[in-house]
């Protein structure tokens, strides 16, 4: 076992709380995040760093030292991770990559991204591919 010295193993298990915890919250209220589009839409660096420069400045100003000013900025570094494995990791992960990218074609098609308009989807079908491991 490992002797953490920062209590990382606590704080690791809280984060997870956290992020669990917007996954009910308004960021997901239509069955989508936002998220999802503007990274499908190929700026999802952009928006992590963004919000990750955003909420490290915001930290001690707006509502004090707000722990949860400090929990945004390790989520949205790990959404960008995410973005970075998908944008440069393809060795590593092709398979996965792969996978993802067909799931994600296949939900810009039922959105009508590619065609620059949305139309009525199949709902059913959508959220099968952007969460396949939800009914496991």
């Amino acid at each position: 076992m490992i002797d953490y010295k920062y209590r990382e193993d606590e704080l690791i298990r809280e984060l997870q709380s956290y992020v669990d915890a917007t996954y009910g919250e308004h960021y997901s209220t239509n069955k989508y995040q936002a998220t999802e589009f503007i990274i499908d839409g190929g700026h999802g660096m952009g928006f992590c760093i963004g919000n990750i420069l955003k909420y490290a400045q915001r930290y001690g100003k707006k509502d004090g030292f707000n722990r949860k000013d400090l929990q945004k900025v390790l989520h949205y570094a790990i959404i960008a991770l995410y973005v970075h494995d998908e944008e440069h990791c393809n060795d590593v992960q092709s398979d996965s990559n792969s996978k993802d990218q067909n799931r994600r074609d296949r939900v810009r098609e039922l959105h009508g991204l590619d065609n620059g308009f949305m139309h009525p989807t199949n709902e059913e079908e959508i959220q099968r591919l952007l969460y396949p491991d939800h009914d496991k």
